[in-house]
């Protein structure tokens, strides 16, 4: 890979990349400012600041932003990798001989790096909610006659709101062929195949309450069923000068739902503790993480992280990181045991997997395969409590109803982990999961982490 697309990878898009240069520079003044010593103390001192905070900056993704959620998660973001760089220079500090760095003032670096980064990155966020198209929602169009066009046109050329405009979809109604500013998708009828194929955040329906009422109450259900947010025109008509008296109610002429109730504080707090809480629990569990590495490495062929793809929010892939606890080619050889599944539904469960390692098969019980899954929370892929993510197999299975898991971040525990895990069916866990999803708050969220810590030690349900 060459030197451009490691960067491209690290940081894409332009303001990306002026953010991790001045990151970079500000941690370098703050390690130089903090070192107070003579050569070379202060270079040393840059030099692995700048050096940890790149590499914990492409495992997070921190300059991806698209996956995370709010300006508060990236801040607690933010604040958890400078104390990773403080944590290395400490070690640091530790293991090189005393005159390597004789003055250096951990204190001193936490108070310049902390606030010049935080400052750094309010305005690169800033910046590329209105330019960069890694923050851009992903819209559906239904609608192709001149006001589904119009909203399209005035979508893309929003600058508060950037849109990736997926594709449109035509009422019966709507011209045979539409002068659209994105792709065709097909007729309204294909709305929920849409939905299955393609990750859409919001679905925009913009059709005549009249002529076209009971295909857009049709439309309604629809992403009532998945669980995606959509939105309805305010009025039959457009207006140039005229602005409603209540401006933020229909700032793109549209009024907005969403399937659950909106709770943008206890979301932003959601976000936050992820972030601490994920990286509190890597520092904490260190030695547990590095043991588990070793033993992984030591007893079996293969890489010790398994990375499996899953289906996160809206239906979005990713790869979810778990430690390796079955053979190599484990995936292959599940063609040959579909037949002795023992869960019902699309998921595939055997208590005596014979594809289980042995170390597989204890840290499977106490669930500790899945610690690296803190790594996925810190990137925002996914969240402490949420659904399970599934894997994209299951998902192509899944009836309409069941999509609806998909409509908020997945989690590394839920109720079903703490409900008996492979000992209740697959239909109970999915009414649990939209249980969940109907009636979540951030208390709700807290007393299933406490329910979990039993369950995960005592290792009750797990196979």
């Amino acid at each position: 890979m060459s030197t451009t697309s490691r960067l491209n990878n690290l940081a894409p898009g332009l303001t990306s990349k002026f953010n991790l240069a001045a990151d970079c520079m500000a941690l370098a003044v703050a390690a130089v400012l903090a070192s107070a010593g003579t050569w070379p103390s202060p270079v040393l001192v840059a030099s692995a600041a700048v050096v940890g905070w790149i590499l914990a900056a492409r495992v997070l993704r921190q300059y991806d932003i698209w996956h995370k959620q709010g300006i508060v998660g990236e801040l607690a973001l933010t604040t958890v990798l400078v104390l990773g760089t403080v944590t290395e220079l400490f070690l640091l500090r530790l293991v090189l001989p005393a005159q390597t760095m004789p003055n250096l003032s951990l204190g001193q670096y936490v108070d310049v790096a902390l606030p010049a980064m935080i400052l750094l990155r309010v305005i690169a966020l800033t910046i590329r909610s209105l330019r960069d198209p890694s923050s851009q929602k992903d819209v559906l169009v239904v609608g192709a006659g001149a006001l589904g066009r119009v909203t399209g046109e005035d979508l893309l050329a929003s600058r508060t709101a950037p849109t990736n405009l997926v594709g449109y979809l035509r009422f019966r109604e709507d011209p045979a062929e539409p002068r659209v500013v994105a792709p065709m998708l097909g007729d309204v009828d294909a709305l929920e195949s849409v939905l299955k194929d393609h990750p859409v955040s919001e679905v925009y329906i913009a059709g005549n309450m009249v002529k076209n009422a009971e295909t857009m109450q049709s439309v309604i259900r629809s992403c009532e069923k998945f669980g995606v947010p959509f939105a309805l025109p305010a009025a039959g008509f457009r207006f140039g000068r005229a602005r409603a008296v209540n401006g933020k109610a229909v700032v793109d002429g549209y009024i907005h739902y969403q399937s659950v109730e909106p709770k943008p504080v206890q979301t932003a707090l959601k976000r936050a503790l992820d972030v601490l809480l994920s990286a509190a629990a890597l520092w904490i569990l260190s030695p547990i993480l590095v043991g588990t590495a070793i033993c992984v490495k030591l007893t079996s062929k293969g890489p010790v992280l398994f990375k499996q793809p899953r289906v996160g929010m809206h239906g979005r892939p990713f790869n979810m990181l778990k430690f390796r606890s079955m053979v190599v080619n484990a995936e292959e050889l599940k063609e040959k045991l579909l037949a002795q599944n023992e869960q019902t539904g699309p998921v595939f469960k055997m208590k005596a997997d014979p594809r289980v390692t042995a170390v597989g098969r204890f840290i499977r019980k106490y669930s500790v395969d899945e610690l690296p899954q803190l790594i996925n929370i810190l990137r925002g892929e996914m969240s402490i409590v949420g659904p399970r993510p599934p894997v994209p197999q299951e998902v192509a299975q899944y009836e309409p109803w069941q999509r609806r898991r998909l409509s908020v971040r997945p989690g590394l525990t839920c109720v079903w982990q703490v409900s008996g895990r492979n000992e209740i069916s697959f239909e109970q866990w999915m009414y649990l999961d939209m249980q969940y999803i109907d009636n979540w708050s951030l208390g709700q969220d807290l007393g299933l982490i406490l329910k979990t810590v039993p369950v995960v030690l005592t290792g009750r349900g797990a196979s």
